[in-house]
């Protein structure tokens, strides 16, 4: 189901909108979730006998959290918030069908238009996964 707040922040939709609800925003944070179904469009090949959500739907499930909270920066129709690095990445749990995930982040530093901050995954209270990410609002070119 579609959260109007959240598709009128980020440019992102389904399947790769992975960001259900905002529960917690202040000027440097964001706490959101995502409740993996057992229908996502991955786990039919990865993997079909064991399904895991892949590190990567992770580490973008957090970044959309955190290009949410850039959104304020964001000039409507004038730029979108895209990945510029990905550091220290560290997968501590799997994350399966039925699982509620809380992703945190932080925004730790700003430069321009350049973002710096630190995402962490968690599912049951338990860290799944941690990482720091930079990123920066590109402007929107129509070829």
């Amino acid at each position: 189901m579609a959260n109007p707040a959240i598709e009128a922040a980020i440019p992102h939709r389904g399947p790769m909108l992975l960001v259900d609800e905002v529960v917690e925003q202040t000027e440097d944070r964001i706490v959101c979730k995502k409740t993996f179904t057992p229908d996502e469009y991955f786990f039919q090949g990865h993997y079909p006998d064991y399904p895991l959500v892949p590190g990567v739907i992770l580490c973008e499930a957090t970044m959309q959290a955190g290009a949410i909270l850039l959104s304020k920066f964001v000039v409507e129709g004038e730029g979108v918030p895209v990945a510029t690095r990905l550091n220290e990445v560290k997968f501590k749990k799997m994350v399966r069908p039925g699982d509620c995930i809380e992703m945190d982040v932080k925004l730790n530093d700003r430069l321009a238009d350049a973002f710096f901050m630190t995402g962490k995954v968690t599912v049951g209270g338990k860290l799944a996964v941690r990482f720091d990410f930079a990123c920066t609002v590109a402007k929107m070119q129509f070829d």
